[in-house]
């Protein structure tokens, strides 16, 4: 299984942003109160349980108790903030992003796959 490592500070941020220049980077912002996000966790677990791409960083971003990093991440990629949210990005720019109920495994890797 791959994991996923959560980042709770900018900095964390701004270096996952900078390494998305060397490998793609899945960010996955997640509210912990919402049952919508909490179904597009397990949608996200289980692209990663099942065989993600190998190629690419996945961070999780808790957007209440981060609000500054999920803040950030909306300046930085210029897509609106949502949650749940995922966006794909390479090369420090935003190639891919869904919302709510789009965030299922299959859509997940039929866009990375």
């Amino acid at each position: 299984m791959t994991q996923y490592r959560e980042i709770d500070s900018t900095e964390q941020w701004d270096a996952a942003l900078e390494g998305s220049k060397d490998r793609a980077l899945v960010v996955f912002k997640h509210s912990t109160t919402c049952p919508v996000s909490a179904n597009a966790h397990r949608e996200f677990t289980a692209y990663l349980d099942a065989n993600p791409r190998q190629d690419t960083d996945y961070v999780l971003v808790k957007v209440i108790e981060s609000r500054p990093v999920s803040n950030k991440i909306a300046e930085d990629t210029s897509v609106k903030h949502e949650s749940p949210q995922i966006i794909f990005i390479q090369n420090q720019e935003k190639v891919w992003s869904a919302t709510h109920w789009a965030i299922t495994s299959e859509h997940i890797t039929a866009v990375l796959d």
